[in-house]
């Protein structure tokens, strides 16, 4: 699996509090272990973010991407908190 960065996601992430660009590091480590361990809740979204899934990076940070060939190439476009990326 190739895992890619947006610059959005980019400038999202330099402006995060320190202690969650570490869980999204960690995070990210266990993503590319196993996308679908339960820690983090990887799930597809709806409505007008239908094409996303998101995963859980703390209890309510959120880091929401794509997935194209099959899941073999996943962009990374977008990290806030679950009220940010869903109002």
């Amino acid at each position: 699996m190739r895992v890619m960065f947006t610059k959005r996601f980019a400038k999202q992430y330099e402006k995060t509090p320190i202690k969650v660009k570490n869980a999204f590091d960690q995070r990210l480590e266990l993503f590319l272990k196993d996308k679908n361990h339960p820690l983090l809740n990887n799930h597809a979204l709806i409505g007008k973010l239908q094409n996303y899934r998101s995963i859980n990076v703390t209890g309510d940070w959120r880091a929401l991407f794509r997935e194209f060939e099959g899941g073999e190439l996943v962009f990374f476009e977008f990290i806030g908190t679950h009220s940010q990326l869903y109002n």
